[in-house]
């Protein structure tokens, strides 16, 4: 369907025809990644910053995206964005670096010099209203109508502790777009978490290849095998067990004692120069549970369940004793479940646990390049919030300065991009139970190229949700 240009559909380049094969060609084709250019990032919702970051008003942050500058702004009336480009001969009148050539992510406040373009000297006010043009006589009246001088607004909304914004006016709202994994998001107070820090690089590899590296678990036990080693049965259970994937959390030929300290060991490793995924506090409160018996079942893999339990119960209640905004995490959990990794389409996804998370953020810089960053969020009681991470500590890629489990996660990413230019490789070859995720990622980007209707690709995009280490979908397109 998507390859025909039958109904109204554009012909994509490289289409899937078999969604457990993906053409490798789509990650380093100069005709796809046009493709993306002009049908997909014109059209869906870019986590472009954190709220936190412009607190007060008139502070302004620039979002800069394939070639696109986006300035987001706090007013007195609330945030807005606009097209990053004077009126007169569309020099950026704030920021304008272009993402890879800089690093350094500008922002400032324009409550009272307003924005003035460097070249002219032309200035609007936070609304983007024009309060200045220089030498007004010169031109002729109609080169000087509001709407020929004023900003160009672009599309935002706030959700989820961000500012999202979007080049396409008729595309659903945000949360009409993520689907019901957003009210689930919204159960765990994700709006709430503030950032601690961030770190940024680039890779040598589609921004694709960068995203589908963290879409399924299966290639912890290579990959990450401090954590394999730390509790093998759990990943042995959900891979390796000819009768299906099962949760098995405990080793029963152990006591509840090694089996919680086992449990602990992981959430160590896990937590290891990473924080939001798994937060040292966290780590700290389950540490303090070893030993609890009382009550526990006598097969080891429920009572493993039930402890886990009670470290959530306990994790809430001293926390929120702390004043952190934290929700009651079994209750949550049982209400409103989320996954391990939670994707919101297209390039920015998170990383619960517990009550914080890790969040990452890929934007393509070519074909086979990308700038990749993490934050790690945290609650934090009132008052006592941390100044806004501005801009992300910018390393190579093989810095040891990463945490191990970045750091191991980019020692593949850019081997598998030289990969896939070998001769006689021409699809990737997905596990249909396990990988599933991988293809409807890239059969969504499809329809974005072909041109579905918005409303078909919602849909398709809420299939998303809790679909890590999930399964092929049917996209109804």
């Amino acid at each position: 369907m998507l390859k025909s240009a039958d109904g109204g559909l554009r012909s994509v380049p490289f289409p899937i025809d078999d969604p457990e094969r993906i053409p490798v060609k789509r990650y380093y084709d100069e005709e796809f990644y046009q493709a993306e250019l002009d049908h997909l990032w014109p059209h869906v919702w870019q986590m472009a910053c954190r709220v936190e970051q412009i607190p007060e008003v008139g502070d302004w942050i620039e979002y800069e995206n394939v070639g696109k500058s986006v300035i987001i702004v706090r007013t007195a009336s609330g945030v807005k964005a606009f097209h990053n480009a004077c009126r007169h001969r569309g020099v950026p009148f704030a920021g304008g670096t272009p993402l890879g050539s800089s690093h350094a992510t500008a922002h400032g406040n324009c409550a009272k010099s307003g924005f003035v373009c460097p070249f002219h000297g032309w200035r609007w006010n936070m609304d983007g209203e024009s309060t200045q043009v220089y030498g007004k006589h010169l031109f002729s009246e109609k080169q000087l109508q509001e709407d020929e001088i004023n900003l160009i607004p672009c599309r935002s909304e706030v959700w989820g502790g961000c500012v999202w914004i979007n080049h396409d006016d008729d595309a659903p709202s945000v949360k009409e777009s993520l689907g019901p994994v957003a009210d689930r998001l919204e159960a765990h107070n994700v709006d709430k978490l503030r950032a601690e820090w961030c770190y940024g690089t680039v890779l040598p590899a589609n921004w694709k290849i960068a995203m589908e590296a963290f879409m399924e678990g299966y290639h912890v036990r290579q990959t990450h095998p401090q954590l394999q080693h730390a509790v093998p049965m759990m990943y042995d259970s959900m891979y390796r067990d000819p009768r299906g994937p099962f949760p098995q959390m405990a080793d029963p030929a152990l006591s509840y004692r090694e089996n919680q300290e086992m449990q602990v060991v992981s959430m160590e490793r896990l937590s290891e120069g990473m924080a939001g995924m798994l937060h040292a506090k966290e780590v700290e409160i389950a540490r303090g549970m070893v030993g609890i018996e009382d009550g526990l079942p006598e097969d080891q893999n429920q009572a493993m369940f039930m402890w886990l339990g009670m470290v959530m119960h306990q994790i809430s209640e001293q926390l929120k004793a702390r004043g952190e905004p934290v929700p009651d995490l079994c209750a949550v959990q049982q209400s409103d479940p989320i996954n391990a990794v939670e994707f919101l389409f297209p390039h920015y996804f998170l990383l619960p646990y517990f009550s914080s998370m890790s969040a990452y953020r890929i934007r393509p810089l070519g074909p086979e390049s990308c700038f990749f960053e993490i934050w790690s969020l945290t609650f934090l009681p009132e008052g006592e919030e941390p100044e806004p991470v501005m801009e992300p500590i910018v390393l190579p890629f093989d810095s040891t300065e990463f945490p191990p489990i970045p750091r191991q996660d980019y020692s593949n990413i850019p081997i598998q991009q030289k990969g896939l230019h070998a001769k006689g490789f021409e699809f990737m070859r997905l596990s249909k139970d396990i990988e599933g995720l991988i293809s409807n990622y890239e059969r969504i980007i499809d329809g974005y190229l072909a041109g579905v209707s918005q409303d078909k690709l919602a849909k398709a995009t809420h299939k998303l949700a809790g679909n890590f280490d999930g399964k092929i979908e049917d996209l109804g397109f």
